[in-house]
């Protein structure tokens, strides 16, 4: 039997199961009541100044993927790029512009973007057990993607899975279990620690390249929730994946979004989905090192659930 076929062999989390896997992290991330920050309370200025100590080539590498205006079968609400001023609407001399618009679904299956803390609504509560009718018609009252509006900045981490495991990608349902984890540190010689930004390659985006798209939201690979537990014992700051970070179909019993669930409403972790590596993987190879400063800026959304954006990572 394959890794790979261990992994996804995995018995799902029954309900208790999950239910009690909940209520150990969040008493793991006790901040006062009036908290709305979650894990980026983790980054501390020592840190930032300390994730510049991370740039030694002086390059930097895109870690989003294009936004796509195409309807495929991950995409059904792709985004609406439109012009509204072109040279055939400009006279023949004298000064005109180029002016256009962008509609888009934040949390769709290819664009990258990142979840606010009010993202996920579970047994009537957001993060830090802010009541879910905070987010109404008009917006998000509480814990919108403005607690970030200063950006996010810290010590990059990526580790890369397929890398260890000699493939390509993990197969879907493939399952990213917290061994793996630890097993990628120590092939990568790099440790993931308190207000790091977490980064997990499950090579989503490349298999999508180069075998074309596929209905997502019913199949791909993605973190265990049992994993979560490692993660809340480091205390990294935000978490992001080339894949939306759960399974499909779902590792746990009624729950379609376990790791969602953990990390966000119980966490208060950001979460960046449907990153891309491919970018960053050969400078970490250059550099032969798996860190870097990265500088995270959502779109200023006062009442906005999460935002597109465009993680940089500076080596």
């Amino acid at each position: 039997m394959t890794e790979q076929q261990r992994s996804v062999g995995k018995a799902r989390l029954g309900a208790a199961e999950f239910q009690a896997l909940y209520q150990r992290l969040r008493q793991q991330a006790r901040w006062e009541a009036a908290d709305r920050r979650g894990a980026l309370n983790y980054i501390t200025p020592a840190d930032v100044l300390a994730a510049a100590g991370e740039v030694r080539l002086g390059r930097t590498a895109t870690l989003a993927s294009p936004v796509e205006t195409n309807v495929t079968p991950d995409n059904p609400d792709p985004g609406q790029h439109q012009m509204t001023q072109t040279a055939d609407d400009a006279g023949s001399s004298g000064l005109s512009f180029a002016t256009d618009r962008l509609a888009m679904n934040v949390h769709g299956n290819v664009d990258s973007h990142i979840d606010a803390l009010c993202h996920v609504m579970y047994d009537g509560v957001l993060y830090n057990g802010v009541p879910a009718g905070t987010v109404t018609a008009a917006g998000a009252l509480e814990l919108s993607i403005d607690t970030a509006k200063d950006g996010i900045v810290g010590r990059g981490v990526l580790l890369d899975i397929p890398r260890l495991r000699g493939v390509p990608w993990l197969e879907l349902g493939d399952h990213v279990m917290a061994d793996d984890l630890i097993a990628a540190e120590e092939a990568q010689q790099v440790r993931v620690g308190r207000g790091d930004l977490l980064f997990v390659r499950v090579g989503h985006r490349r298999r999508r390249d180069e075998l074309g798209p596929w209905d997502a939201a019913r199949a791909r690979a993605g973190l265990h929730p049992t994993a979560l537990e490692l993660l809340a014992q480091r205390q990294i700051a935000v978490l992001g994946s080339d894949s939306n970070h759960d399974t499909a179909p779902s590792a746990a019993e009624g729950v379609d979004f376990p790791v969602h669930v953990l990390a966000i409403n119980a966490l208060g972790l950001h979460l960046l989905d449907y990153l891309q590596f491919g970018d960053l993987v050969p400078l970490c190879e250059q550099a032969r090192r798996w860190s870097f400063l990265c500088v995270i800026a959502p779109l200023r959304l006062p009442a906005g659930t999460g935002s597109p954006v465009n993680p940089i990572a500076i080596l």
